[in-house]
């Protein structure tokens, strides 16, 4: 007999190892940090970090309010009509009651494609949008499964918590390349060019300069992925049915749409919002910003 597992439990395991994850990044930047301060004086490491933090803040922060309108509008998505999309309203208002939640603004986009996704800062500024071809597919019971988790991630603030994670692994990224690029036009840092322990330490600090932006970056991946199982797990919690979502992800999973019927393509950037993987790579791996979904299937059938 297969051993249960608890909904609860998976909600918390990962939420916990994002957690962590998040401390991963901080823990490169402070890393970073530390190894200019080295290099070059202490008032200087200062002014770089307060600058990389400032910059990344206000670049982030400008597409954290306006992230709703962004992702529409990539997709040239259209409001639902209540008329039109029945299912799809009376799905989403049976979750908003299961969930507690506002009713999110609900919206179309033109795709043969299943697949759906959820944006917007907090509960109160949240939207939902499916593909034309998850309404055309889904029976009601998969479509309430998908609505609970784009509800989940609106539940969890997960567009907030992938702000953050995108804020600190772009303060990484500043810093690493405002040391990379003093190093080329500032000269070497403090002491003479023949002094082998600094010569040695800017070596360090070169490597972990190019490692670091690079690392965060898989550790914002890993998260996005976590927050994926979270989001399965905070669904079923809604629906108290997990077979719902589990079997239209095995419809996302065996479905094959031929180019020609693609309407156009999705945003890199906003792929990750997506509840299965917009671009279905065949090798999942470190840079895939969602899980496996045959792992997703199994873990929801032993819920």
């Amino acid at each position: 007999m297969t051993e249960r597992i608890s909904f609860h439990d998976q909600i918390q395991r990962n939420k916990m190892k994002s957690v962590l994850l998040i401390v991963v990044i901080i823990f490169f930047f402070v890393i970073l940090g530390y190894v200019i301060s080295l290099v070059f004086d202490p008032s200087y490491f200062f002014v770089v970090m307060i600058f990389a933090i400032i910059f990344s803040l206000v670049y982030v922060l400008v597409g954290y309010y306006n992230s709703d309108k962004i992702a529409l509008a990539s997709v040239r998505a259209k409001p639902a009509s209540r008329t039109g999309h029945r299912e799809f309203y009376h799905a989403a208002e049976n979750m908003s009651i299961a969930s507690g939640l506002p009713m999110p603004k609900l919206y179309i986009m033109e795709s043969e494609e299943i697949n759906a996704f959820a944006s917007g800062r907090d509960p109160k500024n949240a939207v939902i949008c499916f593909t034309t071809g998850a309404l055309k597919k889904l029976n009601k019971q998969e479509l309430e499964g998908v609505v609970s988790h784009e509800m989940s991630h609106i539940a969890n603030y997960d567009i907030r918590f992938m702000t953050l994670t995108a804020v600190l692994v772009g303060m990484v990224s500043i810093l690493a390349q405002i040391f990379l690029r003093s190093l080329w036009f500032g000269g070497m840092g403090r002491g003479s060019r023949d002094n082998r322990s600094q010569l040695l330490l800017i070596l360090v600090g070169v490597i972990f300069a190019i490692l670091a932006p690079i690392s965060s970056q898989l550790v914002s991946f890993a998260i996005s992925r976590k927050r994926e199982y979270a989001a399965d797990a905070t669904g079923t919690k809604f629906t108290r049915y997990p077979q719902g979502l589990a079997n239209a992800l095995k419809k996302i999973k065996d479905e094959h749409v031929p180019e020609a019927e693609k309407k156009h393509r999705v945003p890199k950037a906003i792929a990750p919002l997506f509840i299965s993987d917009p671009f279905k790579k065949k090798v999942q791996g470190l840079f895939s910003t969602h899980p496996p979904i045959e792992d997703r299937i199994e873990k929801l059938e032993m819920m």
